[in-house]
């Protein structure tokens, strides 16, 4: 289980839409998931949470930190490119990671960039709509994205976001920031008994617009 009893972040990515690219079948034969978020408050300082998994739900890491972005947009950015970091110190540059957010535009930047990075040209499927003053922390996205072996985000809710409470109080969950440091690596994937040919789902980008 996750943080504050929360499902597996597993369980969180695969069943929630992943906007602009579709769930293959091997989507639980991610590595690594890895969930962010952002808070803003105008009466006092923000935070910045991040959760670490492996896919069978080992804890890797987490982070719970003060910070004063100057809008919910940019805290969201901070959140994941620190997602990001934490993680590429601990995973091997082959990594399968998925990424979750409560975030529509951010999540359809990470997979359009994605996308965008299949293209000959490097071009996106759709012109990115990244905040002005986000634009540093998406290039450190970016770079980070493009290290490891393969990624796409998924939009979740914010009430089931683990790194919610870590960001939107970081002081009082200060002491994640004290665990101790691991590396640690997801069991090894055991060989699908499934016969016949496999195809992928529908893309659930639009899943939930009726919400």
């Amino acid at each position: 289980m996750a943080a504050h009893g929360r499902p597996a972040l597993r369980d969180l990515f695969d069943e929630s839409p992943t906007p602009h690219i579709a769930h293959p079948p091997e989507t639980h034969h991610r590595d690594f998931y890895v969930a962010t978020d952002g808070s803003y408050r105008t009466d006092r300082a923000g935070g910045l949470g991040a959760v670490i998994e492996t896919r069978d739900g080992t804890r890797v890491a987490r982070v719970a930190s003060s910070d004063s972005p100057p809008d919910n947009n940019v805290a969201e950015y901070r959140a994941l490119h620190l997602g990001l970091d934490v993680l590429a110190a601990r995973a091997p540059p082959t990594a399968r990671v998925g990424i979750l957010v409560d975030h529509d535009d951010l999540a359809a930047n990470v997979n359009n960039a994605l996308l965008a990075a299949r293209h000959p040209n490097w071009e996106p499927t759709r012109r990115f709509d990244v905040p002005e003053a986000s634009v540093n922390h998406w290039r450190g996205i970016r770079a980070r994205l493009s290290g490891f072996g393969e990624a796409r985000a998924a939009r979740i809710n914010s009430d089931q976001n683990p790194a919610h409470p870590l960001a939107n109080e970081p002081s009082r969950y200060a002491h994640v920031n004290r665990e101790p440091d691991r590396c640690v690596l997801p069991e090894p994937v055991e060989p699908s008994r499934t016969t016949g040919p496999q195809y992928p789902p529908p893309s659930r980008a639009d899943r939930n617009a009726s919400d």
